[in-house]
């Protein structure tokens, strides 16, 4: 129980008042709560297309790769990434949230409506190196068949 009250309190310390998003995620019947980005991480979110290929290489490269959410039915995934890293992204097709922006987020234990973690924070602060992702996204889009006119 004290890692995942870690992870809470890691999570709650990016909302603007973090025992309202504790109280969020406690008592609210949805299980989740807004949270900014761009102060303590940034979010890449892929297409589930290129998202779960992503992650499988991911997983293969590192032992343990920074948390990583997933919609309802797993058409997005969102990787916590280094804040900044949304004014840096240049990749198409793939969406960063930074500062400015909000993330519906679960408590890190559960499921909630619309949303779910693959990885759920551990507390300690860990983060995807963002280098190490576009490798496993390089390597991932590699392996995705193409549709087209061949």
């Amino acid at each position: 129980m004290g890692g995942t009250r870690t992870a809470m309190e890691w999570l709650a310390s990016a909302a603007p008042d973090p025992e309202a998003c504790r109280w969020e995620w406690e008592r609210h019947p949805m299980g989740v709560a807004l949270l900014p980005a761009g102060r303590l991480w940034d979010v890449l979110i892929l297409s589930g297309e290129l998202g779960h290929p992503t992650f499988d290489v991911l997983a293969r490269l590192i032992d343990r790769p920074g948390p990583v959410l997933a919609d309802h039915g797993s058409a997005r995934g969102g990787f916590f990434v280094p804040p900044g890293t949304a004014g840096r992204w240049l990749g198409a097709g793939i969406r960063a949230g930074g500062r400015g922006s909000w993330i519906v987020v679960p408590h890190p234990t559960r499921t909630a409506h619309g949303v779910r973690w693959l990885v759920p924070p551990d507390g300690s602060g860990l983060l995807t190196d963002t280098a190490v992702l576009e490798m496993a996204m390089h390597e991932a889009a590699a392996g995705i068949p193409r549709s087209g006119g061949d």
